[in-house]
């Protein structure tokens, strides 16, 4: 074999297997451990511009608001049913001006509010249907609202039973574009397990694109332009999802809702987030983080530890390089 041809494929073969060793991340900071012993689940974790943390935590249904040097979180928004208040909240997200969305669930409504940083109402809308679990993170069960993207203008949402991957919403509730075609996944037949298995996290990009990421099946994400067009379509790939492949089922539990029997569908993926960089971060159930680069190609294999490994609930990149992880609130480098 001619010595430049066996070169090239020692290099690509040491790029290849790179991405899949396991890069540890100790935490150099984050949420002090007062004020997170004071929380009793943290399941969202953001600064807002001002340098402020924005903490949600999903069993007290409350958020909190901490600064530099303060004794204590503050809390912001309370426990409710009624407007301004929240109840069974599913999901999260702070925009890049310190304003936050919350999706929860009173009686048998899916509400969208909107707060600004200080936690006054500011807005908000109710879907129509009753909420409808479709994917299961341990014994949590995540509705399309649990995958809301918040970015200031408009609010993004996996809704596959729309026929659409992502579904964009206006802040007064108007649906202003549905795009991505539902993935095959063999389950057409079964139409609630058709639509669990396209269950996705929209993650807007830098350049105006989007990253979708499916949480179940078969693990894959997508790339699309800023028109919803599709770019490309990469497989998740990697020692650590080779189990969960191989004894991924052919059929799935149902348990009974108000609306029928509706399928229980676990989870591979717990959150993704793309970085300022462009690259996208995927954190699995397994606690290992997987990073693509902008164009799909692997990067690394990051596992984060802090008070021991954890798996990430949620990422939020700083304006600093920084990387906050839930749960816990933690501080890692983000850089690559």
């Amino acid at each position: 074999m001619p010595r430049l041809v066996l070169a090239a494929m020692l290099a690509w073969f040491a790029a290849g297997t790179a991405a899949d060793r396991v890069e540890p991340r100790a935490s150099i900071g984050g949420l002090p451990a007062h004020a997170a012993a004071a929380l009793d689940e943290i399941a969202g974790c953001q600064l807002s511009p001002s340098g402020a943390f924005l903490i949600f935590d999903r069993r007290a249904h409350a958020v909190y608001r901490f600064t530099k040097g303060a004794d204590a979180p503050r809390k912001i928004v309370q426990i409710g049913s009624e407007t301004g208040r929240i109840i069974r909240p599913t999901a999260f997200d702070v925009a890049p001006d310190g304003s936050f969305a919350i999706a929860d669930a009173p009686g048998d409504e899916r509400r969208v509010q909107l707060f600004t940083e200080a936690g006054s109402p500011a807005g908000g809308f109710v879907m129509q249907g009753p909420p409808v679990p479709l994917i299961t993170l341990g014994d949590v069960a995540l509705s399309g609202l649990g995958t809301l993207e918040y970015t200031g203008r408009s609010i993004l949402m996996s809704q596959p039973d729309t026929g659409a991957v992502v579904t964009e919403y206006g802040l007064n509730g108007a649906p202003l574009r549905a795009f991505g075609e539902l993935r095959p996944t063999g389950q057409e037949r079964d139409r609630p397990v058709h639509e669990a298995l396209n269950v996705a996290i929209p993650v807007p990009a830098p350049d105006g694109g989007f990253f979708v990421v499916f949480v179940s099946g078969v693990p894959l994400f997508r790339k699309y332009d800023a028109a919803g067009t599709l770019l490309f379509e990469r497989h998740v790939e990697g020692p650590e999802v080779d189990g969960y492949l191989r004894q991924m089922p052919k059929t799935w539990p149902k348990r009974r809702s108000g609306g029928g029997e509706i399928p229980l569908v676990p989870s591979i993926v717990r959150t993704a987030a793309v970085d300022r960089e462009g690259n996208l971060w995927i954190s699995l159930v397994a606690p290992f983080t997987y990073v693509y680069d902008a164009r799909g190609e692997k990067q690394r294999t990051v596992q984060f530890r802090a008070a021991g490994i954890i798996a990430p609930t949620g990422l939020f990149f700083t304006r600093d390089g920084g990387l906050l992880a839930t749960p816990g609130c933690y501080l890692f480098p983000a850089a690559l």
